[in-house]
């Protein structure tokens, strides 16, 4: 067996444990022949290697981070205001008495429409928080046409904050575009409300735009990705060998020319990143497209399914 039969041997044997064990199974060997027949031979090894790369959140992941936006970004930090209203009282019964209360005024809301990644995403978020259906709402259920003036007016005036779920935010155009419509209509009508978008991963760049850019009081994620998590950037945690990380882009725009209109991803993200439920188009195309192409983590546009 000569080098490179080894180090596909050695990429085999990584792939299949981690389709064991990190992607619940979600990846077969067939699989995986069926996305290296998408290119020629001499590119196979180059692309076994980047898929071994691959970083995958199924149901057991997505559910335990979705835990963390609840407890870590919400819950504590209105326990943590609370205490400070309070002498820093450490009363659990006053405590938790005043949360309820503060909850009872919350409602949590997926960014885009019902069909979509961000509110797909609440009835996990529900189910792990053993939250009330009363405490999530659609967006048009912010607000309503007064019946006597017609005029558009807030639905529920007890309503003090909303907060927006999403999983991944690549270039921060998405939830930037969102905020000028649903979020600026909500601080029109009710000034005092805050309006809270919690994310599970963001990039840096992305995060400090929506930061910037959005009208959404508080922004925030579980993970920032900085750019080491850019598969071919100079600082590159997926390569460690700059021959292999040259490689691996020459491939990868090849075939990305021809599958989306960002060959490298959405925005340039070049992620490799997704989702049980999704895998968004700030990842590599050559991972995702079916574009007469064989994908091996497949994304579901969102004209038919769920969308990034």
């Amino acid at each position: 067996m000569d080098e490179s039969e080894d180090f596909y041997a050695s990429l085999k044997e990584k792939i299949q444990h981690l389709s064991n064990y990190a992607w619940e199974e979600k990846v077969k060997w067939s699989d995986v022949e069926s996305w290296l027949a998408n290119f020629d031979d001499t590119e196979k090894v180059d692309m076994l290697y980047l898929l071994s790369q691959f970083m995958y959140f199924g149901g057991r992941q997505t559910r335990e981070l979705l835990r963390s936006v609840y407890r870590d970004k919400f819950r504590y930090k209105v326990i943590e205001r609370i205490r400070k209203e309070n002498d820093d009282t450490l009363d659990s019964v006053k405590i938790e008495g005043a949360f309820a209360a503060e909850l009872s005024k919350t409602r949590f809301l997926g960014v885009g429409n019902p069909s979509e990644s961000g509110t797909h995403l609440l009835y996990y978020f529900r189910q792990e928080n053993s939250l009330g259906k009363e405490y999530f709402i659609n967006t048009h259920e912010t607000t309503s046409r007064n019946s006597e003036s017609g005029e558009l007016e807030i639905r529920d005036k007890t309503i003090k904050e909303y907060v927006f779920i999403d999983d991944l935010c690549g270039s921060g155009t998405q939830a930037c575009d969102y905020s000028k419509d649903v979020v600026a209509e909500i601080k029109a009508l009710n000034p005092s409300a805050k309006v809270s978008y919690y994310v599970l991963f963001a990039m840096k760049d992305g995060i400090n735009k929506v930061k910037n850019e959005s009208k959404f009081d508080v922004v925030d994620c579980v993970y920032e990705l900085d750019d080491s998590f850019k598969c071919f950037s100079s600082s590159s945690r997926h390569y460690s060998a700059e021959n292999l990380k040259v490689r691996g882009k020459n491939i990868a725009s090849k075939y990305g020319r021809n599958l989306f209109c960002d060959a490298l991803g959405y925005s340039d993200c070049q992620l490799l990143l997704g989702f049980l439920h999704n895998t968004p188009d700030n990842t590599l195309p050559i991972i995702w497209s079916s574009d007469n192409w064989k994908p091996i983590f497949k994304r579901y546009n969102k004209d038919y399914g769920w969308g990034m």
